[in-house]
């Protein structure tokens, strides 16, 4: 990069995690005995959703709305299932260049996540997450990105300058957020993108 960096900060689902909504409403339908395709239609990132990643309302709570949301009567253990099958697994690469980046500055994670899935990543993916200093959860500060309030109070946990963070995330939406609050900021579209970003850092310039 272009100017100095003093610490890295990464989002989770999408750059460390591979994540897929289509496996949700995939599993939802399953446990529904309906055509996916119609399930997966009706899911939307509604206000429901963003409540629940702050933390503002629980998962049950969150899963009754579903119910109305997706006209689907299903358990709240039903929805915990599908809920949880978002993750793939591990974006092949990542490990290895969290760890070389970590040997060259602070590196932590900013994610915007209730605390259900909270449950599942922070166990299935402890090892990779060791890397990380810190990891700031929305539903735990009570901020999401892309909103300037939450970048606004990572950077001052983090004690860098906001214009000294190298930020990554696969939304736009957020990078413009994190840009906007004065961090510098790399779409991720792939791995390759962290490792085009990350190059000049890990060669030591």
């Amino acid at each position: 990069m272009s100017r100095p960096v003093e610490a890295l900060l990464f989002d989770l689902g999408g750059v460390m995690t591979e994540i897929d909504f289509v496996r949700i409403t995939a599993r939802w339908a399953m446990h529904a005995g309906e055509p996916h395709r119609a399930i997966h239609a009706r899911f939307t990132h509604d206000e429901a959703y963003e409540r629940h990643e702050r933390n503002e309302i629980s998962a049950g709570e969150y899963f009754a709305s579903l119910r109305n949301s997706l006209g689907i009567d299903l358990t709240d253990a039903q929805f915990l299932d599908g809920w949880n099958a978002i993750f793939a697994g591990i974006v092949p690469g990542f490990p290895d260049l969290l760890a070389r980046a970590a040997a060259r500055l602070p590196v932590y994670a900013f994610t915007n996540t209730n605390r259900a899935h909270e449950a599942c990543w922070s166990v299935r993916f402890a090892d990779d997450l060791k890397p990380f200093r810190k990891i700031f959860v929305s539903s735990t500060i009570g901020l999401r990105k892309p909103e300037k309030a939450a970048f606004d109070h990572v950077t001052r946990e983090i004690g860098v300058p906001p214009a000294r963070i190298l930020f990554f995330d696969d939304s736009l939406a957020n990078v413009e957020g994190a840009r906007a609050a004065g961090l510098q900021a790399v779409l991720v579209r792939s791995n390759a993108d962290v490792a085009a970003a990350l190059e000049p850092i890990l060669a030591g310039t």
